[in-house]
């Protein structure tokens, strides 16, 4: 690999999260910042997010709307956070989102956290549980925490958790071939 930042050589999107490890109000507010100074188009920064602390009912109204398979990892984070748009005229607004939350995420992990997203959602549900207004659109809930074991996890999960993490070779990427090796 080349010489990748180790914020992202090292990021990785586990399903085993510590069932018992709290944020700090410190380190989600830290969070949330680095998605707020995500670059945005015109500077519109049209995502929303609802924060749900592990047992709180935004937590549970946000866990609830994520596919069973899911749940039975995600309930374990310390955090889910919900990830919208502001349903605008604005074509670039799911683009800038998925800017603030790599921005999020690129946090949580020079933080030690772990972050994993799920973007199968019933995005209906979530409107009505968290009574979010009619011009935010949910788009992504992300989980994040303190790494867990991954033998606590049901055994077809524990397989997809310690394979290897592989990429698609970078040539496979390109829609042009630049010499990459100059």
């Amino acid at each position: 690999m080349t010489d990748l930042t180790p914020l992202l050589a090292f990021r990785w999107s586990p399903r085993s999260f510590d069932p018992v490890a709290e944020l700090t109000s410190a380190e989600v507010t830290t969070l949330l910042e680095a998605a707020r100074w995500a670059p945005s188009v015109g500077n519109r920064q049209p995502w929303r997010f609802a924060v749900g602390h592990r047992e709180d009912e935004t937590f549970k109204r946000i866990l609830v709307n994520l596919p069973p398979g899911e749940q039975r990892w995600a309930g374990r984070a310390s955090l889910l956070l919900l990830a919208a748009r502001h349903a605008t005229d604005n074509p670039f607004a799911a683009y800038d989102l998925g800017q603030a939350v790599a921005h999020l995420t690129v946090q949580a992990t020079a933080l030690g956290l772990h972050v994993r997203q799920v973007t199968d959602l019933d995005r209906p549900g979530l409107v009505a549980d968290l009574d979010l207004p009619a011009d935010v659109e949910p788009s992504v809930v992300t989980a994040i925490g303190q790494l867990g074991d991954p033998f606590s996890l049901p055994a077809d999960l524990l397989v997809r958790e310690t394979s290897l993490r592989r990429r698609r070779p970078l040539a496979e990427l390109m829609l042009t071939c630049p010499d990459l090796t100059r």
